[in-house]
């Protein structure tokens, strides 16, 4: 059975998913932040809808794009950390629903499926993944998979700027969040450039007698720290705040933390990070300034006013506070996004300027696309569309949100309702409990705190019940049980493989 309510074809609006990968929920002049310049994007939040609880469940790359294509959280999936290589058999997607309700459909950027060049459901896909390990690797997939011959970015790179140009040349690495420099050639053959134009020629070549879906999605500014010379030389001689560093930290551990480009862990000294922070805060200016130019593409095609355009970031990144660097973690820099509803046009009434503080995901971008565009919603959809929500609506919805991830001996599970979370690392059983109404930084850890027993047994208790009949065994319905084997995608996804 399918939820949604049809629209004739002639009144359907566009679509246009922006998504930024790596970016924190607070790094908007919107957000508060101190540094950050986003002019283009703060004028969407004030003009649409911002949500100030956003979080990505599963916070890195590939299980986080799962949500978005499927609406399905990270239990319905099966990717319950990152795993590549695993085929994208999924019979329900975003694209696919749209395109066989007659919409014309684009990716251009990054997909992260697999095969590599799956369209999961788009007419056509322009892909630039960025710097993909298992794909640069000869001795581990076909010759047709190898990135030489999927990435279209490094084709057209080639082509512009020479045969011998590849996306290393600059020797950082695609994780490396403590390194940075400015990107090595003109802007103009930047990644977050050519996705802006490569977006921009779809718009110019798309079928006018359609509807259209454009998912423009960018790879910055995740890693490589590569900004254009002119962002960089905006922050590098900034008094730039520190990261925030919470009372629960083991400083001496951070002190003897490993420092290498690739860092998880580790207390990074002077310039190195002013250098990575700088960085990391170009890269988003510059891809406001390219998203600025998209808007201005739509206003010039005369189709701005009939596209609703929806933002966010599939995940974010530490960035040093707490010492730690990169995602997959549950706390606030890692797990929480940014996420807007910009409606020009006012097709959906929604209420303009609007702040809203419910927890939203991922898995809700599916239905709320859909439901705009008034295509029915499937059953396999988990997520909820947020229109009623940016309506002002009284509506119910979800109290909290289960996040998790596997990560090794730092593999997590978390719960949020935005206002307080609780953390349970499931190899070491330690617990975590933060309230983020006073404490949004999480620098004071309450789960130790006499006075806070019963409300970390409330939160223990909702995991509990979320976890219970998980293959893992972190539950048997009564209890969290420490220790077992995390696994990265539950059985079922790998045995459909």
């Amino acid at each position: 059975m399918k939820r949604g309510i049809g629209l004739k074809q002639q009144d359907r609006p566009n679509l246009m998913l922006i998504t930024v990968d790596q970016m924190r929920g607070d790094c908007l002049s919107a957000a508060g932040h101190p540094i950050v310049e986003t002019p283009n994007l703060d004028r969407l939040a004030k003009s649409g809808v911002f949500f100030r609880n956003a979080y990505s469940a599963t916070p890195s790359c590939l299980p986080a794009r799962a949500s978005i294509f499927t609406g399905m959280s990270q239990q319905s999936h099966g990717r319950v950390g990152y795993m590549d290589q695993v085929p994208w058999t999924y019979p329900h997607t975003l694209p696919g629903e749209l395109a066989a309700a007659g919409y014309h459909t684009q990716c251009v950027g990054k997909m992260h499926v697999y095969p590599t060049r799956n369209l999961c459901g788009f007419h056509n896909v322009v892909l630039h993944d960025g710097y993909m390990h298992y794909n640069r690797d000869k001795s581990r997939v076909k010759a047709s998979e190898h990135f030489d011959q999927c990435d279209d970015y490094l084709h057209w790179l080639r082509s512009q700027a020479g045969a011998d140009h590849d996306l290393i040349d600059h020797g950082l690495d695609c994780n490396a969040s403590t390194v940075a420099r400015p990107w090595h050639l003109e802007e103009k053959y930047h990644p977050t450039n050519w996705a802006v134009s490569e977006s921009i020629d779809f718009l110019r070549r798309r079928d006018p007698s359609k509807p259209f879906f454009l998912w423009s999605s960018f790879v910055r500014p995740h890693p490589p720290f590569d900004p254009p010379q002119v962002y960089f030389d905006m922050y590098k001689d900034l008094d730039i705040p520190l990261p925030v560093v919470g009372n629960w930290v083991d400083e001496n551990a951070a002190t003897n933390g490993d420092t290498s480009p690739e860092t998880a862990f580790g207390k990074l000294k002077g310039r190195r990070l002013q250098r990575a922070l700088a960085a990391y805060y170009a890269l988003i200016t510059h891809l406001d300034d390219q998203i600025g130019r998209l808007m201005n593409a739509l206003f010039e095609q005369g189709v701005l006013n009939n596209t609703i355009v929806l933002f966010t970031s599939d995940h974010g990144e530490m960035m040093g506070d707490h010492h730690l660097f990169r995602k997959s973690l549950p706390y606030e820099g890692s797990a929480k996004v940014p996420f807007m509803v910009y409606d020009p046009g006012n097709h959906l009434s929604l209420k303009r300027g609007l702040e809203v503080d419910r927890v939203v995901e991922m898995r809700d971008i599916m239905p709320t696309l859909l439901e705009a565009a008034g295509v029915p919603i499937p059953s396999s959809v988990d997520g909820s569309s947020v229109l009623p929500l940016c309506k002002g609506e009284e509506t119910q919805w979800r109290e909290y949100l289960h996040g998790e991830h596997s990560l090794g001996e730092l593999s997590n599970q978390y719960i949020t309702d935005g206002k307080m979370k609780y953390i349970w690392f499931t190899q070491s059983g330690r617990e975590q409990l933060f309230n983020l109404s006073e404490d949004p930084q999480e620098l004071t850890d309450l789960a130790q705190s006499p006075s806070m027993v019963s409300e970390l047994e409330k939160w223990r208790g909702i995991l509990v019940q979320e976890l219970d009949g998980r293959e893992e065994g972190y539950s048997d319905g009564t209890a969290l049980i420490t220790g077992r084997k995390p696994l990265a995608c539950l059985s079922y996804l790998l045995n459909q493989s």
